[in-house]
């Protein structure tokens, strides 16, 4: 079980519990956390989940694959360093304490 913090665009937080084994988007669906849509269910084919990691946390996630990558190329005003889909993150004990901030929108 890992602690992880969703931050609307406006600056709501949201400081929930997520089961190892989810996924970082799967937290956010079951806890009703707006600001990620998650179209596609979570199979990487589009950037509905996409957020910006907290810069502490961008080394400590595992690396994006390159599926990951393009499908970054289509999500609102993606960051180099820090865009993520919350999809391709899966929720484990080294997870607890993740900080992450919600797109303007979400395309």
């Amino acid at each position: 079980m890992a602690k992880i913090t969703y931050i609307e665009h406006n600056g709501t937080k949201h400081e929930v519990e997520v089961a190892n084994g989810l996924t970082v988007m799967e937290g956010a669906r079951d806890n009703n956390i707006p600001g990620i849509e998650a179209d596609c269910g979570g199979a990487c084919a589009c950037s509905t989940c996409h957020v910006y990691v907290d810069a502490a946390w961008v080394e400590k996630l595992p690396a994006k694959d390159d599926m990951e990558e393009d499908m970054l190329d289509f999500a609102y005003e993606p960051d180099p360093e820090r865009s993520r889909l919350t999809c391709q993150l899966k929720v484990t004990d080294e997870l607890d304490g993740l900080v992450v901030q919600m797109p303007e929108k979400q395309i």
